[in-house]
């Protein structure tokens, strides 16, 4: 038996740089962001007979690799050789898709770890994060970017770059656990209760990179101003990065915002936020703020009933906590 765990994460400024169809013709893409105390764990046992028992939000027992219909556990057992005889179970602490936090790339990371475990294999980081990118935009033509399968693999609050020639460079942010504990501190997450598909957005977004490229170059550049915010710990910075990104990525295309969600991040800012966005694509999920600890109170107060989540960074990416018999 093999338990893997993956967290999920925050983005704090860059996303969109890392779509090709940016940062293959635009001098690359850059993303600031963090994996968060949230996570996604898989379990891989044998199974007494060469069938496949999968278990997610549903369950799917199946003879043959070929007739799972859960795209990413089907893709990632041809990827790792594991095709039959297993089962599989998945544990999320935030369910459901369309949240913002990664969940789908948490899940293909953590699925390709502890298959590959599962069969006696260790990868590294960056092996893993290649990897899910590849099963999610290659062999499944998703629109997404890269960042989430790489926070996923790395964990801690990281400074990627993604270059015209595919290859990535993860840079971590060095700070000490009192800083990281202050910059959970200073973050909320506030469940707006709509989901979305992030794939829609992502490939209209896309499409209009030509014409938003003066945006999205100033997205890029405010990844590295966030990273210099964070290694200052200067959380109001943040704030202020976080809320010019905001501006910028609603104007990337239509349904990243929407009245409701201007109306609560407006109270937001009035209860005492420094800045914040959406999380992920877009159009629902998870609403990210940054804010002094003094102001949570007025924030969840302004922001009633929707329930908060703190924030708490997770230093490690995604790894293997249990093999057993």
């Amino acid at each position: 038996m093999i338990i893997t765990r993956t967290p999920l994460r925050i983005s704090f400024a860059g996303g969109g740089t890392d779509l090709a169809s940016y940062y293959r013709s635009h001098g690359g893409g850059a993303v600031t962001s963090a994996a968060i105390d949230r996570y996604i764990h898989i379990l891989v046992s044998k199974k007494f007979d060469p069938a496949i028992r999968v278990a997610y939000s549903r369950t799917e027992n199946v003879e043959h690799i070929d007739q799972l219909q859960h795209e990413l556990f089907r893709e990632a057992m041809r990827v790792t050789g594991v095709t039959g005889g297993v089962e599989i179970h998945t544990v999320a602490d935030i369910p459901g898709e369309g949240t913002g936090l990664g969940s789908s790339s948490s899940l293909t990371v953590g699925l390709l770890q502890a298959l590959y475990a599962y069969r006696g294999l260790l990868k590294d980081p960056a092996e893993l994060a290649a990897e899910a990118a590849s099963i999610e935009i290659d062999r499944l033509g998703g629109s997404l970017g890269k960042q989430d399968h790489y926070i996923a693999a790395f964990g801690g609050v990281q400074y990627f770059e993604f270059h015209a020639d595919e290859s990535v460079r993860a840079s971590p942010i060095p700070i000490v656990p009192a800083a990281r504990e202050a910059l959970g501190d200073h973050l909320s997450l506030f469940y707006t209760g709509q989901t979305r598909r992030a794939g829609g957005l992502l490939e209209s977004q896309s499409s209009r990179t030509r014409e938003n490229v003066p945006a999205l170059d100033r997205m890029k550049a405010l990844a590295k101003e966030a990273r210099e915010a964070i290694l200052r710990s200067d959380f109001r910075a943040l704030g202020a990065v976080l809320d010019e990104g905001w501006s910028l990525k609603r104007g990337l295309t239509t349904g990243i915002s929407s009245s409701t969600i201007d109306g609560w991040y407006a109270k937001a800012k009035e209860a005492g936020a420094w800045g914040g966005k959406i999380a992920g694509a877009g159009g629902g999920g998870f609403l990210l703020l940054a804010h002094p600890p003094s102001a949570t109170r007025q924030i969840e107060e302004a922001l009633a009933p929707m329930p908060r989540t703190p924030v708490r960074i997770s230093a490690e990416g995604s790894r293997i906590l249990f093999v057993g018999r």
